[in-house]
């Protein structure tokens, strides 16, 4: 059986191949770790925020559908005067539930883009830090 693929593996071997004078290649390494760290980290978050607004609008629909139902139901024989007034409150809710639901999905979205943002903008920061040690003032 064939090992996997590694990129942090490979990458590691092909530092070491080639020793360069004041090149910290264990450095070099645990930072590139690190940084696909940060990146399945970020991906993670933004899969489990695809999946939370899968489940919401699921559950979103099978809500419209059972309302759906039971305004079908509700107007079984009702007077045209009735069904029109029963109808027209229907889309007044609709529309509104609608709008209330729009929110709820854009805040689930934005929430799961805030995490996985949140996450590699830690791992920059911490890059940014470790530059900030080497460089040499001016």
């Amino acid at each position: 059986m064939s090992t996997p693929f590694n990129p942090l593996t490979d990458f590691t071997k092909m530092l070491e191949q080639f020793k360069f004078p004041g090149v910290d290649s264990t450095s070099i390494t645990e930072s590139t770790r690190k940084d696909l760290e940060a990146l399945t980290e970020a991906n993670r978050l933004a899969y489990e925020g695809m999946q939370a607004l899968i489940r919401k609008q699921t559950e979103l629909l099978n809500e419209n559908a059972r309302a759906i139902q039971t305004a079908a139901q509700q107007i079984q024989g009702a007077t045209p005067t009735e069904v029109m007034a029963s109808q027209s409150e229907f889309v007044q809710k609709s529309l509104q539930k609608a709008f209330d639901n729009m929110r709820q999905l854009a805040e689930i979205a934005q929430q799961s883009q805030t995490a996985a943002i949140a996450a590699m903008t830690r791992r920059a920061e911490e890059n940014m830090q470790a530059l900030k040690k080497i460089t040499p003032s001016k």
